[in-house]
């Protein structure tokens, strides 16, 4: 039976919402109202399902946002002159991201739904998602100027020009729905009776009859079948007994005295536990879960000079910090398949942490620890640098991560291991659980793929430079038409017969002001093998040929290496304007088979990157360029 009384309260709760979503999406209000307006007519028409459903919002938002993208007129707002600039700086800069990026972001930004609902919402796979989001944030903040942590921010303050809307009384939305469904009826009743009547499938089989298919087998009237409910699911099958105990955690920091801080079920909160996590679960449609947290503290005395003369003397006061953190959890999914899907969420929460000024240092693979495990190793550099050291292994359906933030000495890479053993061990024996953990051995191998065009950096690669605000934010990779990368004594392009796949990036801060010539930019292309060893050659000799017969040109070479399968330099290249004005450059060129890339970064006044972390970030380059198809 349909209840006028929910769907009024419903209407009242939600159309302002979806107006809101709907506006973002099309900077057109008249057309968004008439679009949320008609969703409702077509719920209450279908409230008797609608209204026994746990999210009507799924069911109304595809609608009400649909129909405003079909009824929106391009660019409304621009005619608008009442509109607010800053709202109208958010919708030029939402206008210039794809519909889905643009549908993902709102959703995110502006919805109640958790990451993987608004995947589903777009028709996306989580992780596909995940860096679809990450692009449409870094486009829109350059587009808009401002930075990512504004986003939600500008978002929620599209709702001023909606302020005004007046909305028809829910009893007008009723009849209007009222209406539509004796339409409906009416016109369906109608076919069913010409289709019928066609096929001949009107049987009679006596007195009171009613019409059957022979694919349909009549069940007792008034009884509805049910699958089974599974009444054991979300019950706690893993035992705390089964985590980590405080002194365990020793290895992660000698001379810390760690306490257990919390043991749960992780559904209260927002649920993100640790560094680098997008979602509550890894498997969101997992059975249980089960996380415990930690805090390392150190203890120390602090002596300062108080009093004057001869009355000064030296207190005494001992000072406790916080000096690392760290979580553990354990989900638990329906079957080995999810909980492998699960491991592969997790690593890739890390392998393309999007936290803010976070760089992946190392991946590593571990054997002989569950049915598969990996070990990552990140570091953050914002205003309290620290270490991220991150252990994530499967065994069975069971999925263990280990997360521990050191503001001091890292963790070391066989406390790492022993401790990913250690937790897999813990849970080892218990319901769903796979392979144990013997003596872990571990090799460094290639970052993970994260849906970045193949041969590119993240900004996941990139180091950290000196006195900027903000983040790294990269722009979208285009054809490599110019090649900002090289230098005025290269002078190399990536144009040109048997040379394909040319891309280029930039990376920027744009939250720093006034480094107008700071920036990161890199260039790749895929050619024949023989090609891109000549490639790499002439790129090298015109670098040392530069800094020979130019005296205004210094070349110092900071690594060089080469084989048969690869090629790396990399040089610091100073460029004199006048004789008290100089240009510094960093500058890289990388091979890997066939496919090969320059890299250059041009830094600004202090704003700098030191010339380790640039060698360092061209293996990164090498190591990002094997995917790249060097065939053709």
């Amino acid at each position: 039976m349909r209840s006028p009384e929910t769907f009024d309260a419903y209407y009242v709760e939600t159309r302002t919402r979806l107006l809101h979503e709907a506006y973002a999406l099309t900077g057109d209000a008249p057309a968004s109202r008439a679009a949320v307006r008609d969703a409702f007519v077509v719920a209450w028409h279908r409230w008797r399902k609608v209204g026994q459903l746990e999210d009507r919002d799924g069911y109304v938002r595809p609608l009400a946002l649909g129909r405003a993208r079909r009824r929106h007129t391009a660019r409304i707002w621009h005619r608008d002159k009442s509109l607010d600039p800053e709202v109208r700086s958010t919708l030029d800069a939402l206008s210039k991201l794809t519909a889905r990026q643009r549908e993902l972001l709102v959703l995110n930004g502006i919805s109640a739904l958790s990451l993987g609902e608004v995947a589903r919402t777009v028709g996306l796979p989580r992780a596909d998602a995940e860096r679809e989001l990450q692009t449409a944030s870094s486009q829109f903040s350059l587009h808009r100027d401002a930075p990512t942590t504004d986003i939600p921010r500008l978002l929620h303050a599209l709702n001023g020009p909606l302020e005004d809307i007046r909305w028809p009384r829910a009893t007008v939305i009723r009849r209007s729905g009222a209406a539509r469904r004796r339409t409906h009826t009416v016109i369906g009743a109608g076919l069913a009776t010409a289709a019928l009547l066609a096929s001949g499938s009107l049987v009679a089989t006596g007195a009171g009859a009613e019409p059957t298919s022979l694919s349909e087998e009549k069940a007792t009237p008034g009884v509805t079948v049910h699958a089974p409910v599974d009444d054991d699911a979300g019950a706690e099958m893993i035992s705390a007994d089964s985590l980590l105990a405080p002194d365990q955690l020793t290895r992660y920091g000698s001379g810390l005295d760690w306490t257990e801080t919390a043991t749960t079920d992780n559904l209260d909160g927002d649920g993100l536990l640790a560094p680098c996590q997008r979602e509550r679960f890894a498997d969101p449609d997992g059975v249980t879960a089960l996380a415990r947290t930690w805090d390392g503290t150190e203890t120390r005395v602090e002596r300062t000079k108080v009093g004057k003369g001869d009355r000064q003397r030296t207190r005494k006061r001992e000072v406790t910090d916080v000096r690392s953190t760290a979580v553990q959890m354990v989900e638990m999914s329906r079957n080995e398949r999810q909980a492998a899907q699960g491991f592969e969420t997790a690593s890739l929460w890390f392998a393309g942490c999007i936290d803010p000024r976070t760089q992946l240092m190392s991946t590593r693979t571990v054997k002989r620890v569950g049915d598969e495990a990996r070990v990552f190793r990140l570091r953050s550099w914002g205003k309290q640098p620290a270490t991220l050291t991150v252990g994530t292994a499967r065994t069975g359906s069971l999925v263990v991560t280990q997360v521990v933030r050191s503001r001091g000495r890292a963790v070391p890479d066989k406390a790492v291991l022993t401790g990913l053993a250690a937790a897999v061990n813990g849970v080892c024996g218990s319901e769903g659980a796979g392979a144990c953990a013997g003596r872990a051995r571990d090799n460094a191998t290639p970052p993970l793929g994260i849906g970045t065009p193949p041969g590119l950096l993240s900004v996941v690669d990139l180091p950290p430079v000196a006195a900027v605000r903000g983040p790294w934010v990269g722009t979208e990779p285009e054809r490599a038409r110019n090649n900002y990368a090289a230098t005025r004594c290269d002078r190399t392009t990536f144009q040109g017969k048997g040379i394909s796949k040319a891309l280029t990036r930039t990376f920027l801060f744009p939250e720093t002001p006034n480094a107008n010539q700071l920036g990161l930019t890199q260039t790749v292309g895929a050619m024949k093998p023989g090609r891109a060893g000549t490639f790499v050659d002439q790129v090298r000799d015109r670098i040392r040929q530069c800094g020979q017969a130019n005296l205004g040109t210094n070349v110092t070479q900071l690594a060089s290496a080469s084989s048969k399968s690869g090629d790396l330099s990399v040089w610091a290249l100073t460029f004199e304007i006048n004789d008290s004005q100089s240009f510094p450059f960093l500058m890289a060129i990388v091979r890997d088979g066939g496919a090969v890339s320059q890299l250059g970064f041009a830094p600004d006044r202090a704003m700098t990157m030191s010339r380790d972390d640039f060698v360092a970030l061209a293996r990164r380059v090498a190591e990002r360029l094997g995917p790249l198809d060097s065939s053709s």
